[in-house]
């Protein structure tokens, strides 16, 4: 059984090396403010053992930046974003994110259907277009907009990964829907799904109801904690061994793709990949 291993997070890490991520671009700032950190961010997950590396595309759609003066800016922006994740990893599948167009723990600002087709189809043919190997629609917390997103991603011909999350308290989806709405994922083409964006425990009471779903299937979780002012806070029991130590159990379960979400390092990302090579 071969096991894929995702990067880790560039948020969290771009402000763990005092990049700011300021709103309304938050990550996607440091393409243009912090561009050779965030390939350093891109070479240190790789040198760790990931092969699947997600460029900084998390807020590069064109409705998070609807209201910015350049209409093309955020063309280009995902652009930059994909060559600098290519550049700096070499050998490494480049996967091209695609986001929730709001707020990736509030599913109830999800906008309209027709809106959303209109934001993803967009991302997704500039995700093509600028050389992603494979698009990653992640961290949806919103089922309907979720398969929104993966219509427009399977329509460019690309492979499709498709995550979904519960949240930091882990109630965002019910695990019944959550799964259902992997498998119609599934129904529609997509090549592997994916639970991210969670406690570390909560990925591993929901990923054995993913087993036989027909394609590879596997969780990024979280380490520290949400905070209001800061963002996130990484302190606390964010040590790499318990959290390879999850991921262990992840694969035990079943799961062939393992990474990291919010908080997590490349030390992180190291100690799953080796565990994958052990």
């Amino acid at each position: 059984m071969t096991i894929v291993v995702l990067d880790g997070p560039v948020g969290t890490e771009l402000a763990r090396r005092g990049v700011p991520t300021p709103l309304p671009l938050w990550t996607a700032a440091a393409i243009e403010d912090a561009p050779d950190v965030l390939a350093a961010i891109h070479r240190d997950y790789a040198a760790a053992g990931a092969t699947v590396h997600t460029a900084n595309t998390f807020r590069t759609d064109p409705w998070s930046l609807r209201r910015d003066p350049d209409p093309d800016r955020w063309r280009r922006l995902t652009e930059a974003a994909v060559g600098i994740a290519r550049a700096a990893v070499g050998s490494g599948r480049v996967a091209g994110s695609i986001a929730p167009l709001e707020d990736c723990w509030r599913p109830d600002l999800s906008p309209p259907a027709d809106l959303a087709a209109h934001a993803h189809g967009r991302m997704a043919v500039a995700l093509r277009d600028a050389g992603a190997d494979l698009l990653l629609c992640e961290t949806f917390p919103h089922a309907g907009e979720a398969l929104i997103a993966a219509d427009a991603a399977l329509a460019t011909g690309l492979p499709v990964w498709f995550s979904l999350t519960v949240g930091p308290s882990g109630d965002l989806l019910a695990a019944d829907v959550l799964v259902d709405t992997l498998r119609e994922a599934v129904r529609r083409g997509v090549a592997a799904v994916l639970v991210n964006c969670a406690r570390p425990p909560r990925i591993t009471e929901l990923l054995p109801g993913l087993a036989g779903i027909g394609v590879p299937f596997g969780g990024y979780g979280n380490v520290g904690e949400p905070d209001p002012i800061v963002g996130w806070r990484s302190e606390g029991p964010s040590a790499p061994g318990p959290y390879a130590a999850a991921a262990a159990g992840w694969i035990a379960a079943g799961a062939t793709i393992v990474g990291g979400c919010c908080g997590t390092t490349p030390a992180h990302v190291e100690a799953v990949a080796s565990l994958v090579r052990a």
